[in-house]
């Protein structure tokens, strides 16, 4: 088992602090990801499900290639472990014109590629929550999968403090941790843990903002997929409501 796969599942385990909520701000391309450790994280969030743990995933922060051009990337990707159909993936959003889209930094490859990450996993099935959400098919290899992200929220406008680093920051990795804090509220307001939510969000996706503008294809890059109404690749069922969600739990 992976380092980080073995944080996550101390975590889940933790019989003192028992935690109801645990994001994750971390991941890579799903393609690059060992069959063993994708196999071992899996483990770890079926875990966390039994146990009644929800664990929020961010879904990337490089559009639909999942990674700066750094290593000649040009390929579209999925970000793992956002793919994996037992966790919540995060996408990102920002405010134009005070419409909700999908964040999108407009950025060139070469200079970060700043955006939403989003896609269709080549590695993990089409799950069941999924089936009547439209998921495309990956538009590497034309086949169906598990559609990420599941929800999107604000990924700009954050200052962050992190060691000696003050400053402006954001992405979907500060989308994560803010999902998970509204879990925590859900689980302080019933007075348990609500678990793996990801059935119960697609039944009830009427209760989301829809967000139906915007692309996480990154300029010079590969192509991507666009928002368009209810669930899409970009953005996933849209902004929560999380009065509307906590009111039907």
């Amino acid at each position: 088992m992976s380092k980080h796969a073995l944080s996550i599942s101390t975590a889940v385990h933790d019989q003192q602090r028992r935690p109801g909520t645990l994001s994750i701000s971390w991941g890579m391309p799903e393609r690059g990801v060992p069959a063993q450790a994708l196999s071992a994280y899996h483990q770890v969030f079926t875990a966390a499900a039994a146990l009644g743990t929800t664990i929020c995933v961010a879904s990337g922060d490089h559009g639909s290639v999942d990674q700066a051009d750094g290593a000649g990337n040009l390929t579209v990707n999925v970000d793992h472990p956002a793919c994996d159909p037992l966790v919540l993936a995060c996408g990102g959003t920002q405010i134009d014109e005070n419409v909700d889209v999908v964040w999108n930094g407009g950025s060139t490859l070469d200079q970060g590629g700043w955006a939403g990450g989003g896609g269709v996993s080549e590695r993990f099935a089409l799950p069941d929550y999924q089936r009547m959400a439209g998921v495309p098919a990956s538009i590497v290899t034309a086949q169906p999968g598990r559609g990420v992200p599941d929800i999107a929220m604000s990924a700009v406008n954050y200052f962050t403090r992190c060691d000696t680093y003050e400053g402006p920051s954001g992405g979907t990795s500060a989308v994560a941790p803010l999902m998970a804090a509204l879990v925590a509220r859900f689980n302080q307001a019933k007075g348990k843990p609500v678990g793996f939510l990801n059935p119960f969000l697609y039944a009830h996706a009427r209760t989301f903002r829809d967000v139906i503008s915007g692309t996480n294809a990154l300029s010079g890059g590969p192509g991507g997929y666009a928002a368009g109404p209810g669930w899409d690749t970009a953005s996933g069922l849209g902004a929560p409501d999380g009065t509307a969600l906590l009111n039907l739990l």
